[in-house]
Order: C-alpha cells, then structure tokens, then sequence
C-alpha cells in the first residue's frame, strides 16, 4: 500500500517511520511512505500556499491551487483515496481503518492554519479524517496516527496476523489483560486461571475480562454491535455481579 502525505512542514516526518513494524513494512515492500512539500505545488514565484481568508477573519487558510495541483500529480489511479486531516472529520475507528486500507494508495493532506479552502473539501476529497474531538496544531501528527493504524491491517505488515485479530475493537470490545514474569510481583499476583493450562478456560476468562473493562470505560462500543449468546450471558452475568456488590 501506498501513503503520500502533503504537509507544509515536510521535516515532522524526517524520522517517525524509521523504526518498528512501519520501518520493517517498508524494507520488505509492503508499505511505502512518501511527504511531498505543498510548496513545491505553489504556482507563484513566492511559493505561497496561504492567504487572508474572504470575509475578513483571523489567521490564514491554505490554497485551492496548490492542493489540486499536488493531488493531481501525486494521484496514481481512480482507486487512490484521497483524504483531509481535519478536526471536523469522521473519527478514526477499526471499521474506518479497514475501510481506508482497502485502497492501494491513501494521499493524506495535512490542514493547517484555520483550514483549507472549501473547494478543497467539495470537489477534490473524498473525506476529512479526524482522530478525536481536540486541536492538533495542524494535521501532521493526525497523519502519523492514521499510517500506523492503517499500516497494521495491510496484509503481512504484522507478522502474526492474529495479532490483529486481537486488537481491542476489532470485534468491538476492548482487550482483556495481559500479564508476563514475574508471577508475583510486590504481592500483586498473576490470576491463577492463566496457569491452569485449559484453554477453553482462559479463553472465556479473557473473553469475560473484555467484556467486562468494555462494559466499564467504552459501554457505546456494545451498543454498537450485534452480540452472540455467548457474549449476552456473560454481559447478564457481570451486570448481576454488580448489582449483587451494590445491594
């Protein structure tokens, strides 16, 4: 799969995809990572890519022309996506990463300033992408945020692709906990089910734990989904449990 981000600050990107799984991806040809200048687009002597918004207003907004002209050139085929940074997007989430990840070439333009000028978001993209509702001081660390997350499901990129399976959200709940050595550390003990060597045990205990911390800190995400038996009786179970506590 293909990135292009188009920033005005090329230099955010020197070094952040020069280390991990996203360094590896591209060594191995899965990946490939490019940041253009928008500069370079400029069409003036002055290589300007802002101006005074119409209407009057505080602060600048970048141009129609050079955007246009960066994604025309950079724009591999009618199956490239391109997007817009911007806080006013659709949030990032699993089914969105996947969905951007379907195609071979995502070109990314990174908002700045008080914004792109709306011929922009009309006529050239295909969408603005947000990765939370706050202010980044510009749409480079949101890029950086969506490569990774979009890198992770491009097939091989992760060497074991049940490690994906296993993320939190892909099945719509959160992950269950996870524990290594030391058994027992400063009296904080290891849940003695993870030792039982039952599969089918540890299995539902994570799955139970999942829930559980689901149910607690993201309870949307299981309005969200359609749940087995399985996961209802579990669901009826741990509600039970914390009626029971609070009686």
């Amino acid at each position: 799969m293909r990135f292009d981000i188009i920033t005005i600050f090329p230099d955010m990107f020197k070094n952040v995809f020069l280390g991990g799984i996203i360094k590896k991806a591209q060594e191995n040809g899965l990946v490939e990572i490019n940041v253009h200048d928008l500069r370079a687009y400029a069409l003036d002597k002055h290589k300007q890519v802002d101006d005074r918004p119409y209407g009057g207003g505080v602060g600048m907004v970048l141009k129609a022309e050079p955007i246009f002209t960066a994604v025309e050139r950079i724009k591999q085929s009618e199956n490239s996506a391109v997007y817009l940074l911007s806080p006013q997007g659709r949030k990032v989430d699993f089914r969105f990463v996947e969905e951007l990840a379907s195609h071979p070439q995502l070109i990314l333009i990174c908002g700045r300033y008080e914004g792109v000028d709306e011929r922009v978001i009309k006529h050239l993209v295909k969408g603005e992408i947000s990765v939370g509702d706050y202010i980044l001081t510009g749409g480079e660390p949101a890029a950086v945020v969506v490569v990774d997350a979009v890198s992770r499901v491009v097939p091989d990129v992760v060497g074991k692709p049940e490690s994906v399976k296993s993320d939190s959200f892909y099945e719509g709940r959160l992950d269950f906990p996870q524990y290594t050595r030391p058994r027992n550390f400063r009296n904080m003990k290891v849940p003695e089910v993870l030792f039982s060597g039952n599969h089918d045990k540890i299995a539902l205990w994570r799955r139970r734990k999942s829930l559980e911390k689901t149910l607690l800190v993201r309870p949307d995400l299981l309005k969200d989904r359609e749940l087995n038996l399985e996961d209802k009786k579990i669901l009826d179970e741990i509600k039970k449990g914390k009626n029971n506590e609070s009686n």
